[in-house]
């Protein structure tokens, strides 16, 4: 039976999602979707329990969902900050200001990663998550691969906060350990014995940032999207540093952005330290990730 918060709620539904384009739409149902517990067909049906939000365990209504679309609105606030949380891989993690919300692009490094780590035997032992943020690289890692060590770096205090809660509610907190600075800075420990580095780093050219859907531009760290004035210095200090770090036949596996992978090649080759060098597609096509092995010859030149 429905409920008349059930029917109150699908009517407000209803009447506000009449008045949205369509990406307005979906950021719509899944906040509705989100705060509610309520599947996309028992919201099209109009089919309601008594919705309850999750993260407080108290009855939503129509007027805390309408405050919060309306944050979204008129500040354009992602609706994933609005709720706390998002989905990614099979699992949900914590999000707020101060980190990047993870993209399901990024799923797909950590598949390129983990199916050229097991044949190669780099399925075990120490990898790195540069620039974690939210820490779905390395929580995707841990939960795929359980002999490895991820070791997690970020320069943000507030990223590796919910890093941290995202590791204690998935119960990885034995298998990453969480470092704060920048890039390489806190791991020389580690010289010559990584397994795999992965990175999804800052790529987007700087003058590009303005042009973002404000959503990003407006509220997402730009620490976490500014890549220098053609989207690579980020990208630079992982070719340039990150063979110091792996073994040899250790994985180097970054995502960038569309059209930069010949040029991130180009910057592998010209090191002389990498190997095996090839780059994959997303989802849409797009050619974004590259994977390299470290060579076997001298660890000691620049």
């Amino acid at each position: 039976m429905v409920n008349g918060l059930g029917v109150n709620l699908w009517a407000w539904w209803r009447q506000t999602r009449a008045a949205l384009t369509q990406a307005d739409q979906q950021s719509l149902d899944w906040l509705v979707q989100e705060l509610t517990g309520l599947d996309a067909l028992d919201l099209h049906l109009g089919y309601l329990r008594e919705p309850v939000i999750a993260t407080q365990g108290h009855p939503t209504d129509v007027a805390t969902l309408a405050s919060l679309w309306a944050r979204h609105c008129q500040e354009r606030v992602p609706v994933q900050y609005l709720a706390g949380r998002t989905s990614w891989r099979d699992f949900q993690l914590q999000v707020g200001p101060g980190v990047l919300i993870p993209r399901p692009e990024t799923e797909q490094l950590v598949d390129l990663a983990v199916a050229a780590a097991r044949p190669a035997g780099l399925d075990r032992g120490d990898w790195l998550d540069l620039g974690t943020g939210s820490g779905a690289i390395a929580l995707g890692v841990g939960r795929e691969l359980p002999r490895v060590t991820v070791h997690a770096v970020d320069r943000s205090p507030a990223a590796l906060t919910i890093a941290q809660a995202n590791a204690r509610n998935l119960g990885l907190t034995n298998r990453i350990q969480f470092y704060t600075g920048d890039w390489f800075e806190p791991l020389a420990h580690l010289r010559g014995r990584v397994q795999a580095l992965l990175a999804n780093p800052p790529y987007i050219p700087t003058e590009d940032l303005a042009h973002l859907q404000p959503e990003i531009a407006h509220h997402e760290p730009r620490l976490a999207l500014d890549g220098g004035s053609d989207g690579l210095d980020s990208l630079r200090v992982l070719v340039t540093q990150g063979w110091r770090y792996l073994r040899p036949g250790g994985l180097w596996a970054v995502e960038t952005m569309a059209g930069q992978p010949p040029y991130v090649v180009d910057l592998l080759r010209a090191t002389g330290h990498y190997r095996d060098l090839r780059t994959y597609t997303d989802w849409a096509g797009q050619e974004r990730f590259v994977l390299a092995t470290v060579g076997t010859g001298d660890r000691t030149s620049s």
